[in-house]
């Protein structure tokens, strides 16, 4: 990672590779993740996108929506351009009401590619189409 990057998507990077349990039992780093959204989810099977997002914000002292839903990031800071470490909202399936919520790191004339949680059950980087994009997103206050 780039040592320009935000600070919080060093602290994404941190985290690649954390993944689901498989079976009964839950991977206690993503039950971390949960306990910074109002759901407070107690397993991992539940989606955790926005629960992912929502901690990396919390380990920088930025604020967070607290919602596990991805589509709460399109209220959150200010709209911006597509820049690496934005927050970028996708549209999920032909609901109003899902999505999916990751940091873009990079992009090309088809795809934008993200780190994320919860993409094949895991953090890692993923390419998604660009007409999936509903907002790319930039925190009101940077605390350094």
């Amino acid at each position: 990672m780039n040592e320009d990057a935000p600070r919080w998507l060093q602290i994404a990077s941190m985290e690649l590779g954390v993944s689901e349990v498989i079976g009964l039992d839950n991977n206690k780093r993503i039950l971390e993740y949960h306990s910074c959204t109002s759901l407070k989810a107690s397993t991992d099977e539940i989606p955790w996108c926005s629960s992912f997002i929502n901690w990396v914000f919390k380990q920088c002292n930025i604020r967070n929506t607290h919602s596990a839903a991805a589509r709460s990031w399109l209220k959150w800071g200010y709209e911006c351009a597509p820049v690496d470490g934005c927050v970028v909202i996708l549209r999920r399936g032909k609901s109003e009401e899902s999505g999916h919520v990751g940091l873009l790191v990079g992009y090309d004339d088809t795809f934008v590619h993200i780190l994320g949680g919860n993409q094949s059950n895991k953090v890692c980087i993923q390419k998604f189409p660009k007409h999936e994009v509903l907002g790319y997103r930039w925190p009101f206050r940077v605390i350094t």
